[in-house]
C-alpha cells in the first residue's frame, strides 16, 4: 500500500512538480503519482481541490501534509539526509543556491517556460533573461569548482537537492540553446541524463495531447 499521494501537474509544463517529484522519488517515498493537467493561467479548479495552497507539488505522506517543492525537499531530506551535502560548508552553500533558484529568475521563468521536447532555439531571450543564465552559469561554475570535483553534479557524484532545484533550468536550456559555456554544458548533459530526470521525460512524452496548451506549443513569432 502506498504511504500517500504527490500531487503534480502535466509533466511537459510544470517545472515545480518535477523539483518535488525528483526529491521524493530520490527520498525513496512510497507514494502515488496523482498527476493533473495545468492551464497556463493560473491554478485549475481541479489543482484548487487537491492541494491546499491550490499549486502543486503538494505531498501526503504517512499523515503530513507538505507543499511548496523546496518544502518537499526539505521533508524528503530529513528522510534521506544525503539529498544534502555532508559537509556543512557545502551543505549551506547547496541551501543558498536553491534558495536563490526558488525565489529568483523570474524573466527566465517568465520568458523561457519549461516545455518538454520543444525546440526554439533563441526564444525568449533578451537583457533580462540574459542576465538570468549568467548568474545561473556564475552559481553553477563556482559550485562545481569548490565543491564538485570527482563528480559530474554540482556536488560531486551525488544527485542532491541543488541539482533538483536547476533540473528545470536544464530543460529551458535545452530547449531554447542559450550561448553556454562548454562547462555549463557538460553539467546540463549530466542532468538530463540521470535516469530520474530521463523517467520524467519519458513520462512527459506520454501524457495525452488533450494536454497541451495552445500557447506554449505555438511556434515562435
Amino acid at each position: 500500500m502506498p504511504d500517500g499521494r504527490i500531487f503534480i501537474g502535466a509533466r511537459r509544463y510544470s517545472s515545480w512538480s518535477l523539483r518535488g517529484w525528483l526529491a521524493v522519488r530520490l527520498a525513496g517515498l512510497a507514494v502515488e503519482e496523482v498527476v493533473i493537467p495545468v492551464s497556463g493561467t493560473g491554478a485549475t479548479p481541479a489543482i484548487k481541490a487537491a492541494s491546499p495552497s491550490g499549486l502543486v507539488p503538494y505531498l501526503e505522506h504517512r499523515g503530513h501534509a507538505v507543499w511548496d517543492s523546496l518544502a518537499i525537499a526539505e521533508y524528503c531530506a530529513e528522510i534521506e539526509p544525503a539529498l544534502w551535502p555532508r559537509d556543512s560548508l557545502a551543505r549551506a552553500h547547496a541551501r543558498a543556491i536553491s534558495a536563490e533558484m526558488h525565489a529568483g529568475f523570474r524573466a527566465l521563468r517568465q520568458m523561457m517556460p519549461m516545455v518538454l521536447g520543444r525546440a526554439s532555439p533563441g526564444f525568449g531571450q533578451n537583457a533580462e533573461t540574459r542576465a538570468d543564465i549568467d548568474r545561473i552559469e556564475a552559481i553553477w561554475g563556482e559550485t562545481r569548482a569548490r565543491f564538485g570535483a570527482g563528480g559530474r553534479y554540482l556536488f560531486g557524484e551525488y544527485f542532491t537537492i541543488a541539482d533538483v532545484m536547476y533540473a528545470p533550468v536544464v530543460a529551458r536550456f535545452l530547449s531554447y540553446a542559450p550561448d553556454l559555456t562548454p562547462e555549463s554544458r557538460a553539467y546540463a548533459a549530466a542532468v538530463r541524463g540521470f535516469p530520474l530526470v530521463d523517467q520524467w521525460y519519458e513520462a512527459a512524452a506520454a501524457e495525452p495531447a488533450a494536454w497541451r496548451i495552445a500557447k506554449y506549443e505555438a511556434p515562435p513569432a
